[in-house]
């Protein structure tokens, strides 16, 4: 069975999106990469893995992007897709969700 990294299957469904592409506008691949790699470290070094997070925090990573609640609502919708889509189990689905729910407030500026 091949290995599924979410970033995998959530970065491009974040950037079809036809409201949230805005953030992916505009840059090229090795940037679109390195995004995949920071969101991969940060998740992992969050859950207690092995992996080191050098990137900023989510405050300052997100400042100035006038990210909104529908936007918020948006990406819920993609990672919970992409979760069932790698087949996450529903036990680390509840414990993923509860982490990103955390981050809200750094991360959505405008109401």
């Amino acid at each position: 069975m091949p290995l599924f990294i979410p970033s995998s299957n959530l970065q491009p469904r974040l950037q079809e999106d036809s409201q949230l592409r805005r953030f992916w506008d505009h840059r090229g691949a090795d940037r679109l990469d390195k995004e995949k790699q920071l969101l991969i470290d940060y998740l992992c070094t969050n859950a207690g893995g092995q992996l080191h997070y050098s990137g900023r925090d989510m405050k300052l990573s997100h400042k100035g992007m006038n990210i909104s609640e529908s936007d918020w609502q948006i990406f819920l919708q993609h990672a919970g897709a992409t979760m069932r889509a790698i087949n996450v189990p529903q036990q680390e689905q509840v414990d993923v969700s509860e982490f990103v729910a955390s981050l809200k407030g750094d991360i959505v500026e405008v109401d």
